[in-house]
């Protein structure tokens, strides 16, 4: 057994046993109890991961399969900015470049000395120029993805945004942007070149976004190793 997969398997054990540890319920009896805490502990271990093509929806993250081979998306995570009938458009959040801010909005006086990196948001019109920005407050003329967070697009915006001074933790601009059609995605999820999981403020956003890829791949697998365990825990019916 490699040090790797020992290492994973002794953090299962760990896990394991916190999820069957002891419980106040003196009422109910210990094998149920057990059952019962382990099957709720595990539960909330599993990270949500969606399979179905059906789960796509903008505010979704798409995680690269090991086995997707194209260099364009291989080890990507990317953030569903629009989805509909007509098209999906997403940008990579964990292509980060050298390119720093005041190169790419050089039009733009407030840009002129920002020196945190542009992200390369996909291989379509990487010409464009995207960002995500998050605010408490709503963004007028820019697109909700999530809660705090928006997409824009539009030059006028970005003017108004950048003349702010968002910090570089909140504010990530894109150059060039993923696309596909409706179907097309589909099709790739239903053939497993994609993991889908829900989207949060802090991975849209994250600090080490060279690593971004292979947290999330981590998680795939904490799913696949604790699902069969949680699936032959007794029925508590």
């Amino acid at each position: 057994m490699s040090q790797r997969h020992a290492c994973f398997f002794g953090t299962l054990v760990m896990i394991l046993a916190f999820a069957t540890a002891g419980t106040s319920d003196v009422n109910t009896p210990l094998r149920s109890r057990t059952a019962r805490d382990t099957k709720n502990k595990i539960q909330a271990l599993l990270p949500a991961q969606f399979n179905s093509a059906d789960d796509l929806a903008i505010g979704k993250l798409l995680v690269a399969s090991r086995d997707l081979a194209d260099p364009n998306f291989a080890k990507t995570v990317i953030l569903l900015v629009h989805y509909d009938s007509k098209g999906v458009l997403g940008v990579m959040l964990n292509r980060r470049t050298k390119i720093p801010l005041s190169r790419v909005l050089d039009q733009f006086k407030a840009a002129k000395d920002r020196s945190d990196p542009v992200y390369l948001g996909g291989p379509v019109e990487t010409a464009s120029v995207l960002a995500l920005f998050r605010s408490p407050a709503k963004v007028d003329g820019a697109e909700p993805i999530l809660n705090d967070v928006y997409f824009i697009a539009d030059k006028a915006v970005f003017e108004k945004v950048i003349s702010v001074g968002p910090k570089p933790d909140a504010f990530h601009v894109y150059l060039g942007y993923a696309g596909w059609t409706s179907k097309q995605l589909r099709q790739e999820v239903a053939l497993g070149a994609w993991f889908i999981f829900p989207a949060d403020t802090r991975t849209v956003f994250d600090s080490d976004p060279n690593s971004l890829w292979r947290q999330m791949i981590q998680k795939t697998q904490l799913n696949l190793a604790l699902a069969p365990v949680r699936n032959r825990l007794p029925s508590l019916h």
